[in-house]
C-alpha cells in the first residue's frame, strides 16, 4: 500500500493509568481531559499536575498529547478560568487542544498562538466547505463527523490541506455529535457540557402516527447503536486521506485502552511496513468483540448511510477478557561510561536526537581490589521505573579503579534526569503580553420595536401565517419560498431561506443562483444557517452578511458572538441551554430569541422509520414513548433542501423533537429585560390553523400586554439552565 501522508494512531485516556497503557500499547498520540472543559465530565480525568506530567512523558517518548477543551463555555467560565487553566500546559508544550466552542477557539488563537487547534467532532463538520472555513480560521485539524462516508472524507481531503481525524473504533452516538440536546432537555445534563446521561440507550416503544398501537417491546432500544470496529477498513480509511485514526473510549478501563490500541497498532504496522498481506484474523476480530460488545459491532458509516444492521436495539453490554497486565513503553538509549583514575566519572547518554553528558566526583585509584566491569555494568543497567531501557552501554575504564556504588547511582540518576529534561524541554514555550479578550459590540439597537418572525416547516403553515399583519418576516424552505416570492408577499414581509439542519454534498444545482437574483432585487433578505457546511458555501459566494445563525450554531459567550461578528453575519440565535441569569450576562444586541417551538433533541443519520418499518422516502414521522409515557415525534427528512423533488436522495436525516414545545408565554416581562428586539416562533408539526392561533397568543402577550393563557409548554432551560 502506497501511503503518502503520516498516519497517527490516537488513543483515549480517562486516567493517568490509561494514558500510560495507551503509550505502552503503541499510540502515537493520546487525548485526555483535564479538570475543566472536557466532554467527559464523569471520567476520572487528569489533575493539572498529571497533565503536566503526561505532557513531559509524551515528549520523552516522542509522542503527542492533546487536551479536550470541547465543551461550550459560559461567559464567566471563559473569562475567569480558561486562561489560567491553559497557560501552564501551553508553557510545558501541550501539542493541541480539541475545541467545540468558537469563543474558545478565538480566545486560544489570540492568547496561545503556537497551540494547534483541532476542530472537535462536536462542531459537526460534514464536508469540504466547513473544513476550508476552519482552515481559514487557523485550525490545523478537523475531527470529522462520524456519519461521513469514505467518499465524503476523500472529498474533504482533496479540498483542504489540513489534517483529518476520524473515529475508527468505539461507541457511536445516535445523534450527530454536538447536535444532541436530549440529555440536556430531559434531565439537565448537557452533552455540550460533557455530562450526557445517554438517554439514547434507554428503551422506547415505537408506533406510526396513524395508530395508537405500539409495535415494539418495552425493552426495545430503537436509538442504541452497536459499537464501531473498522480493522478491515483501515486501508480504505487511510486512502481517503485520514491522517489521525481515533479510538473512542475515555470512559473505558485502562485494559480496554491497551487492548484496542494494541490491536490497531498491530494492523497499522502491517499496512505501514508492507510486511505481510493485510488480512484480519477471525481470532483478532473476536478478541475485540469479547473485550466489549453491545449487540455486536458494525463498521460505522464509512460504507453505509444508516440501517438496522448498525443498531444494537438493546443496551446489554458484554465485556470480558481484558488484559490484567498493562503494557509500558520504554525508549532505547545508548550510553558510554568513562571511568579513569583522577578524572570525574562521566556518562554520555543519547536517545533519538537528544544527547547529554553527566559527571560525578573523581574516580579513585584502587589500592587493593579494583572494581570489575561486570559489577559496574550491573549497577548502571538498573533503569527501573524510568522511561528508558539500554540499547547499548559501552564502558571505558582504567584497570585499577574504584568508584563508590553511591556515586554510580547518582551518576546514572542525574544522567537520566538530564536526558528526560532535554527531551521534553525543547517543546516548552513562553507566553508574552496580557490576556486578550474579544468583546462583542455593545451598540444600542437603533430600532426599539419588537420584531416577530416565524419559521415554518411546511408550505401550508407559511401560507397561513404570512397573512398575519404583525409578523415581520418568515423563515421557509425553498419550496415555500418560491411560492411566497411569486405571490408578492415579499413586498410586505421579510423572507429568509431556511437551510438544512445537516448539509452533506453540494447544494442543488441553481439554488444559490436563484437566491442571488432574489437578494439583488430585494425579494430575499437572507438565510437561516444551521451548520458550518452551508455557512462555508455561502461565505465562498460572499453572502455571509445575509446569514442568520440558528440556535444549533452555538454562541454561548461574548467571545463566540465576537467571532461571528467579525464574519459580518446578520444575526445569531440565543442558545437553548442558557438560563435567564446567564442570558442577562450575555451580549444580546445582535441576537434573535426563540419564544416558541418544538426543540430538536437529536439530529441523526439513522432513521427510526427505516429501522423499524422500512424506508419509503416519503418524509413520514414516527412516535417514540419513553418509560414515563412521554411521546416524542421523529420526523424523516428525506429531502433536506426541500426543492420539491421526490427522487430518492443520497443523504437524509431524522429530527427527534421534544415531547412538549418550548413556550415562553408567561415569561414575557423577563424576556423583555434581556435587551432583545428580534423574536421567532418555530412551527414544526402544527396544523396551519393551530399555528395561527399560537402565533396570535404570543403577539397578544408580547405586543399588546394581554394576560397570557395557561398552556402546556416547557420552559426549556430558561429557569434551570444546563449543568
Amino acid at each position: 500500500m502506497n501511503i503518502t501522508h503520516e498516519i497517527e494512531l490516537l488513543a483515549p485516556a480517562g486516567s493517568y493509568e490509561a494514558f500510560e497503557a495507551a503509550l505502552g500499547a503503541g499510540a502515537d498520540a493520546v487525548y485526555v481531559g483535564g479538570p475543566d472543559f472536557g466532554a467527559r465530565a464523569y471520567a476520572r480525568n487528569f489533575t493539572q499536575e498529571e497533565l503536566i506530567r503526561a505532557i513531559h512523558t509524551s515528549h520523552i517518548h516522542g509522542k503527542k498529547l492533546y487536551l479536550t477543551v470541547n465543551t461550550l463555555l459560559k461567559n464567566r467560565e471563559l473569562k475567569e478560568r480558561l486562561y489560567d487553566s491553559l497557560r501552564p500546559l501551553y508553557e510545558e508544550g501541550l501539542d493541541a487542544v480539541i475545541v467545540q466552542d468558537f469563543g474558545v477557539f478565538q480566545f486560544i488563537r489570540n492568547n496561545f498562538p503556537e497551540l494547534h487547534l483541532h476542530a472537535s467532532t462536536q462542531m459537526t463538520v460534514t464536508g469540504p466547505e466547513g473544513m476550508k472555513f476552519l482552515e481559514n480560521q487557523g485550525a490545523t485539524r478537523v475531527v470529522a463527523a462520524r456519519e461521513l462516508s469514505l467518499e465524503e472524507l476523500s472529498a474533504m481531503h482533496q479540498a483542504s490541506s489540513i489534517e483529518i481525524e476520524a473515529f475508527i473504533h468505539g461507541a457511536l452516538c445516535y445523534s450527530f455529535s454536538g447536535q444532541c440536546l436530549m440529555s440536556s432537555m430531559l434531565g439537565g445534563r448537557s452533552g455540550n457540557r460533557g455530562r450526557c446521561a445517554q438517554p439514547c440507550r434507554l428503551p422506547y416503544q415505537v408506533r406510526t402516527p396513524d395508530t395508537r398501537h405500539y409495535k415494539t417491546q418495552k425493552d426495545f432500544c430503537p436509538l442504541s447503536l452497536k459499537d464501531m470496529c473498522t480493522l478491515d477498513l483501515l486501508p480504505e480509511i487511510i486512502n481517503a486521506g485520514v491522517t489521525s485514526l481515533k479510538i473512542e473510549g475515555r470512559m473505558k478501563q485502562p485494559g480496554y485502552t491497551a487492548a484496542v490500541t494494541g490491536m490497531y497498532r498491530k494492523y497499522l504496522d502491517i499496512l505501514l511496513n508492507n510486511s505481510e498481506p493485510y488480512h484480519i484474523t477471525d481470532q483478532d476480530r473476536q478478541y475485540l468483540l469479547d473485550i466489549f460488545s453491545r449487540g455486536g459491532s458494525c463498521q460505522g458509516y464509512y460504507r453505509q448511510s444508516n440501517g438496522p444492521s448498525m443498531m444494537a436495539f438493546t443496551n446489554d453490554k458484554k465485556s470480558n477478557g481484558l488484559p490484567e497486565a498493562l503494557p509500558s513503553r520504554k525508549e532505547p538509549v545508548s550510553g558510554t561510561l568513562i571511568l579513569y583514575p583522577g578524572a570525574p566519572a562521566m556518562l554520555d547518554i543519547s536517545c533519538r536526537d537528544a544527547h547529554i553528558t553527566a559527571t560525578a566526583e573523581e574516580v579513585q585509584f584502587a589500592k587493593d581490589q579494583p572494581m570489575a566491569e561486570t559489577r559496574i555494568r550491573q549497577q548502571m543497567e538498573k533503569l527501573g521505573n524510568t522511561p528508558f531501557i539500554w540499547n547499548s552501554l559501552n564502558i571505558e575504564m582504567g584497570e585499577q579503579i574504584f568508584v563508590p556504588i553511591r556515586v554510580l547511582n547518582e551518576l546514572r540518576r542525574n544522567a537520566i534526569q538530564l536526558l528526560e529534561e532535554r527531551l521534553y524541554s525543547r517543546q516548552k514555550r513562553t507566553v508574552s503580553g496580557q490576556i486578550r479578550y474579544s468583546t462583542a459590540k455593545n451598540a444600542v439597537p437603533s430600532e426599539q420595536t419588537l420584531r416577530f418572525r416565524v419559521s415554518c416547516e411546511t408550505r401550508e403553515q407559511a401560507a397561513a401565517l404570512c397573512k398575519n399583519p404583525e409578523i415581520y418576516g418568515l423563515y421557509v424552505y425553498y419550496d415555500a419560498l418560491k411560492e411566497l416570492i411569486n405571490s408578492d408577499i415579499y413586498k410586505e414581509k421579510e423572507l429568509y431561506l431556511s437551510l438544512p439542519y445537516i448539509t452533506r454534498g453540494s447544494a442543488p444545482k441553481g439554488l444559490f443562483d436563484s437566491c442571488r437574483l432574489w437578494l439583488s432585487d430585494g425579494r430575499l433578505k437572507g438565510f437561516l444557517v444551521r451548520n458550518l457546511e452551508t455557512y462555508g458555501m455561502l461565505r465562498e459566494l460572499g453572502l455571509q452578511k445575509y446569514c442568520i445563525l440558528d440556535a444549533s450554531m452555538y454562541t454561548w459567550n461574548d467571545e463566540a458572538i465576537s467571532f461571528w461578528e467579525n464574519e459580518n453575519i446578520l444575526r445569531n440565535t440565543l442558545p437553548y441551554e442558557l438560563n435567564e441569569k446567564e442570558l442577562l450576562h450575555r451580549n444580546n444586541i445582535g441576537s434573535e430569541m426563540i419564544l416558541y417551538g418544538s426543540i430538536p433533541l437529536m439530529l441523526s443519520a439513522q432513521c427510526v422509520r427505516k429501522n423499524t418499518q422500512g424506508c419509503d422516502c416519503n418524509e413520514q414521522s414516527m412516535v417514540l414513548k419513553d418509560r414515563y409515557d412521554k411521546e416524542f415525534c421523529s420526523i424523516c427528512v428525506c429531502h433536506p433542501w426541500k426543492t420539491g423533488t421526490t427522487a430518492k436522495e443520497k443523504h437524509c436525516y431524522n429530527i427527534l423533537y421534544n415531547s412538549l414545545p418550548l413556550g415562553l408565554l408567561q415569561e414575557a416581562d423577563k424576556v423583555r429585560n434581556l435587551g432583545i428586539r428580534n423574536f421567532r416562533l418555530n412551527f414544526t408539526t402544527e396544523a396551519p390553523a393551530q399555528a395561527a392561533k399560537i402565533l396570535q397568543e404570543f403577539l397578544d402577550v408580547y405586543l399588546h400586554h394581554k394576560i397570557p393563557a395557561e398552556r402546556n409548554y416547557t420552559k426549556g432551560h430558561f429557569k434551570r439552565g444546563a449543568e
